[in-house]
């Protein structure tokens, strides 16, 4: 892609723009060759089929993040709305759902993400421990998330959540298998076919 004069103005005949890469007719391509492939520090990474612990980490804590914030901006959008009342102008309506969208969100998506961090922390701690990754090890950190998320409530509310985290990944974990399963024979029929 090369750098592309812009177009002179009627004040501009006697000025020319300096451009420091007209002389330059390399293609970037070759300038960077770049790695088609992940590169890896040891071999044993490269045959595991799961993401590493940080990545793990960034992505359950900004999955949590992002869903937690969209999902407060519109619990906080809805308030705001039931909040305005018929006298209020314009300005002051938009005011009103933008600051309860802002704190919602906020509000709801540090929650999400601080349980997207220590669900990804447990998981990765319990695949370290047990040298395995399946299916135990997501909902054993979901119990834990649970627990560990209300632990400051009381024992029962402690409880109470260890389940309900528990019962949330496992339900994810068989509605990621139903799909496969479902992706699996959608492709079967689309081959007969052929």
């Amino acid at each position: 892609m090369a750098y592309q004069q812009p177009a002179p103005k009627d004040d501009d005949h006697n000025r020319r723009l300096y451009n420091p890469y007209q002389d330059l007719q390399v293609p970037i391509h070759t300038l960077y060759k770049l790695p088609t492939s992940p590169e890896f520090l040891f071999q044993e990474e490269s045959v595991a089929q799961r993401r590493s612990w940080g990545e793990n980490l960034t992505y359950y804590t900004g999955i949590g993040y992002l869903g937690g914030a969209t999902a407060g901006a519109v619990k906080g959008f809805a308030e705001g709305v039931r909040a305005s009342e018929p006298g209020d102008t314009a300005k002051l309506r938009v005011n009103r759902i933008l600051n309860a969208s802002g704190q919602a969100g906020r509000r709801i998506g540090n929650r999400a993400g601080v349980i997207g961090l220590m669900y990804a922390g447990m998981e990765s701690g319990l695949v370290a421990l047990r040298d395995t990754d399946d299916m135990i090890n997501s909902v054993a950190a979901g119990l834990g998330t649970g627990m560990l998320y209300k632990a400051a409530s009381g024992p029962r509310s402690a409880a109470v959540a260890g389940a309900i985290g528990g019962l949330v990944v496992g339900l994810a974990l068989t509605g990621k298998q139903l799909m496969k399963i479902f992706a699996r024979n959608y492709d079967e029929e689309r081959q007969s076919k052929k």
